[in-house]
């Protein structure tokens, strides 16, 4: 292979070798598809003391959902997190209301209500060592473990 390169006024021209698809692995060897029956982690994010799912979240819900039809889901572990405004006790109740919330909304979606475990954190870990509030704590954390049927 030739190939001619123009820099301003000079012309430079490389020869290539090597370039040919001599033993070249396919598309198939070097791009794989995502098994989507994988286990998965996903958040749901909640406003500001609410427990209710917000459009985003029925969204993100529902995706998910589709993407595991076809799939034995084995185990959802749904833990409920708050962040740091607040009483300790109503963080926790908080935390726990919002795992209900997203288990609710996945069994409406489908998934099967005995593969669910839920939990709540409250707000423990929502402020750091150095006192400073960790962003992002108004959600909830689901894994999920999932295989082929």
């Amino acid at each position: 292979m030739r190939l001619t390169i123009i820099l301003g006024a000079a012309t430079l021209a490389v020869s290539l070798s090597g370039c040919a698809n001599m033993g070249s692995p396919s598309r198939d060897e070097l791009v794989s598809t995502p098994n989507p029956c994988a286990a998965r982690r996903f958040d749901i994010y909640f406003a500001e003391n609410a427990d209710t799912l917000t459009d985003a979240a029925r969204t993100a819900i529902g995706l998910t959902a589709t993407q595991l039809q076809g799939c034995q889901i084995r185990s959802v572990q749904v833990l409920g997190l708050a962040d740091a405004t607040g009483a300790a006790a109503q963080n926790q109740s908080l935390s726990e209301r919002r795992a209900l919330a997203v288990a609710e909304a996945l069994t409406a979606a489908g998934w099967p209500a005995p593969a669910f475990q839920l939990a709540a954190a409250g707000d423990a870990g929502a402020v750091t060592a150095a006192g400073a509030e960790e962003p992002l704590r108004r959600r909830t954390e689901v894994l999920v473990n999932a295989a082929p049927l």
